[in-house]
């Protein structure tokens, strides 16, 4: 159901070492929402992002998707039960083809899965380049190929950690597209962490910002430009 809450996070902390990095931090993404999270270098944005992944663990407070708490499952558990994750950085396979990338995505189903043909309509480039290895993409074409591969398994919860990063214009229209056809459906949260404001404050239904390792504002994207969100987050 469109603007339910899937994901809620609740009182997070985490440390490495003797370092707070997470200081109580409280996030909620709903069905058919993108859900912004902004801030500048070092703030926490990442660490917070794999913490929903699984990738770290938190030293306290709970995470609950689709009504389930999955702060003690493994990433793997987290992706078989909805969650699709785009790394900063894309970490593609550079040296498998684009279709075996996109077969990755389908890891933990059977060998017979089909490769969702939906992600050759959201992405045209793939199908012309489905027998290209990875590392042979330009980045902005890796960048599309990252987040099919995350689509592959249909989320229910899309998390992208700086999809614009090193990216041509042309590429960043196509993926703020994709990204906002693909929350309009009503049947996907999005989590997107960005550091281009103008991408995100186009996008956002809802947006956070963290400075610290803690979140300092939070409202509906429409009163970004009232509340002077960019002054909080561009350098």
């Amino acid at each position: 159901m469109e603007g339910k809450p899937i994901l809620q996070v609740n009182e997070i902390h985490q440390y490495y070492g003797g370092s707070h990095i997470l200081r109580g931090v409280n996030l909620q993404a709903s069905l058919g929402k993108v859900t912004v999270l902004l801030g500048r270098n070092g703030v926490g944005k990442t660490t917070l992002l794999k913490s929903l992944m699984g990738l770290v663990p938190i030293k306290s407070g709970s995470i609950v998707f689709d009504g389930k708490a999955i702060e003690k499952s493994t990433s793997y558990e987290r992706a078989r039960a909805g969650i699709g994750f785009v790394p900063q950085g894309r970490e593609i396979f550079s040296r498998l083809t684009v279709q075996d990338n996109l077969r990755m995505g389908l890891a933990y189903k059977s060998a017979s899965t089909p490769i969702p043909a939906e992600l050759f309509e959201l992405f045209p480039v793939l199908k012309q380049m489905i027998n290209r290895r990875g590392g042979d993409l330009s980045g902005g074409q890796q960048q599309q190929l990252a987040i099919a591969r995350a689509l592959a398994a249909k989320p229910k919860l899309l998390i992208l950690d700086e999809p614009t990063e090193g990216i041509q214009p042309s590429i960043i229209k196509d993926i703020g597209r994709v990204i906002r056809m693909l929350a309009d459906r009503g049947d996907m949260a999005i989590v997107l962490c960005e550091q281009y404001y103008d991408f995100a404050q186009e996008l956002a239904d809802d947006y956070l910002v963290m400075q610290r390792g803690e979140v300092i504002a939070r409202g509906p994207g429409s009163e970004m430009e009232a509340k002077e969100i960019r002054q909080l987050v561009v350098i």
